[in-house]
C-alpha cells in the first residue's frame, strides 16, 4: 500500500509566528497557517479544518461503499465535520467531531440509513487513526 505524505514548515513564536502546509500530490502548496486561522478567524488555513476535511472524504467514500455493498444505489453522499479543539486542563486538544452527512440513496428506509451511517463512523481509516493512531517519532536537530 502507498504511504502518503503531508509536510508543513512553522516560523517563529506560537502567537506571531506563521507556517506553510503542503501535500505530495501539490493539491496543497505552501498554504498559509497561523494562530489566528487556528484559535480565532482568520483566512488562512488550520489542521482542524484539514482534519475535517480528510475525515469528510473518507467517510463519505467508506459510507457509499458500505451501503453499494449492501445492494442500494448511491446517487451522493456529502458530509461536512465540525471539528471542536477547546483548551482541556491548560492544553488544546480536539474534543470532538460531529458528522453531518446527507445522503441521496435509492431504495432504502431512513433506519436502514442510520444503521450504514453508524457502522461507518468507526470504520473508515480517518475515524480509526482519529482514536489510537500509533505514531512513529523521527527528530532531527539542524
Amino acid at each position: 500500500m502507498p504511504v502518503r505524505k503531508g509536510n508543513a514548515e512553522w516560523r517563529g513564536n506560537l502567537l506571531n509566528g506563521s507556517g506553510n502546509i503542503s501535500t505530495e500530490t501539490g493539491v496543497l502548496k505552501n498554504i498559509p497557517y497561523n494562530f489566528v486561522s487556528r484559535f480565532e478567524q482568520g483566512n488562512e488555513t488550520n489542521p482542524e479544518e484539514l482534519v475535517g476535511a480528510a475525515h469528510a472524504a473518507c467517510f463519505s467514500m467508506a459510507f457509499a461503499n458500505g451501503l453499494s455493498k449492501a445492494g442500494f444505489k448511491v446517487n451522493s453522499i456529502q458530509t461536512e465535520d465540525n471539528v471542536f479543539i477547546e483548551k482541556v486542563e491548560g492544553a488544546f486538544k480536539i474534543t470532538k467531531i460531529e458528522i453531518n452527512t446527507i445522503g441521496d440513496v435509492e431504495g432504502i428506509s431512513e433506519s436502514d440509513f442510520l444503521k450504514h451511517a453508524g457502522e461507518t463512523k468507526g470504520t473508515c481509516p480517518v475515524s480509526k487513526a482519529l482514536t489510537g493512531t500509533e505514531f512513529i517519532l523521527n527528530a532531527k536537530l539542524k
